[in-house]
């Protein structure tokens, strides 16, 4: 028998920072909606001269938590998570809007729909980036897309939107990420991509108030921290590079050939890459199964390297060194994604899985 209604329908998440007056119209209208089920903003240390505001929004029916200081988006939108998370244990899921009433009803609604529609998929509200768009959102958007699209395999056409409907199966691991400022939204992309979760974009409204001067979204600072997301995953290949480089100097110093000094190399750097990716790049659920692929590749790659630098320093008389880190630099980008998508990636997960995950949040609650 179909669940009720009231019993389906997503929840609204508001991360609320010195919010705009519009938001209560948002907040009232949404309250309003038979397609939420209610409304949960979080004041985050937003000040004491925003009390009246809140309390309004209290007195209109929705449900304020409170930070007593600024912990940032991210630590906002995990408040509200776990809240959400325990009172509304049956919803379909989460639907975050921002706090600066730039986020239409409308577009709340359309997204929400399409939650109700795919509860297994991340839905991301997408803005369209035109002339009229203030410039520090489309370059860092343009920007954000291109990192997405290279180092995490993801083609998002808005990476930044904070209207998402996320299911709700998914908040226990977003819970899990350490992340607290907006960075927290892009790890979110990433770990839906990590758990192959699909994401579904739907088409909303670009609105921008004064030139988006109400958003506390600060361009360079922000985005610094955007982008140490992704710095994990160079870090591993660089400390790779080096301990391979210094037993390579070295052995060759010591009157070594070339093969046995690759091979010693790329022993030594192997132990240290393998560990590190498993563990902290490519957190992989796999455990030890992923030790043969990651060595038969790593193999594959490493005489592809060797009859590389060989070419070069017999034939085109380079250096022998200058040969190794151009010829291992060009398969950089190839290994990055083998390792990512192949070695390290998780298996499909079976879409039984998250039926069996709904059923047995269901089951403890009926059980209390």
């Amino acid at each position: 028998m179909e669940a009720p209604l009231s019993v389906c329908r997503p929840v609204a998440l508001i991360p609320a920072y010195k919010p705009e007056p519009a938001i209560l119209d948002t907040a009232r209208a949404l309250l309003a909606s038979r397609r939420i089920a209610h409304v949960v903003v979080v004041n985050d240390g937003s000040g004491a001269e925003y009390d009246p505001f809140f309390r309004e929004l209290t007195d209109m029916g929705a449900t304020v938590l409170r930070h007593p200081a600024n912990l940032g988006k991210g630590m906002a939108l995990r408040t509200g998570l776990k809240h959400i998370a325990r009172a509304f244990p049956r919803s379909v899921g989460v639907v975050t809007l921002d706090a600066d009433g730039q986020h239409l009803v409308k577009d709340v609604l359309a997204t929400a729909a399409r939650l109700l529609e795919n509860p297994r998929a991340l839905i991301l509200g997408c803005r369209s980036f035109g002339q009229n768009t203030p410039l520090r959102s489309r370059m860092g958007n343009i920007t954000t897309r291109l990192v997405m699209r290279v180092l995490a395999g993801l083609n998002i056409s808005d990476t930044q939107t904070g209207l998402r409907g996320i299911p709700l199966f998914l908040v226990p691991k977003l819970l899990r990420l350490r992340t607290t400022g907006y960075d927290f939204e892009l790890d979110m992309l990433i770990l839906a991509k990590k758990e192959r979760i699909p994401v579904a974009e739907v088409p909303i409204d670009t609105v921008y108030i004064d030139g988006n001067r109400s958003s506390h979204f600060h361009p360079l600072l922000d985005s610094m921290k955007i982008y140490l997301v992704f710095l994990r995953y160079n870090l591993s290949s660089l400390l790779t590079a080096g301990v391979d480089y210094a037993v390579f100097m070295t052995c060759t110093m010591l009157g070594l050939t070339l093969a046995p000094s690759m091979a010693l190399g790329r022993g030594c750097s192997w132990a240290v890459n393998y560990g590190i990716n498993r563990s902290f790049v490519f957190p992989s659920d796999k455990g030890w199964q992923s030790l043969m692929p990651y060595l038969l590749f790593e193999i594959s790659m490493a005489m592809l390297a060797y009859i590389g630098i060989d070419f070069l320093h017999r034939t085109l008389s380079l250096p022998v060194y200058g040969a190794k880190v151009l010829v291992e630099s060009s398969l950089y980008l190839l290994t990055f994604t083998v390792q990512r998508e192949i070695v390290f990636g998780p298996a499909a997960c079976p879409r039984e899985t998250y039926d069996l995950a709904e059923a047995q949040v269901l089951s403890r609650e009926k059980g209390k």
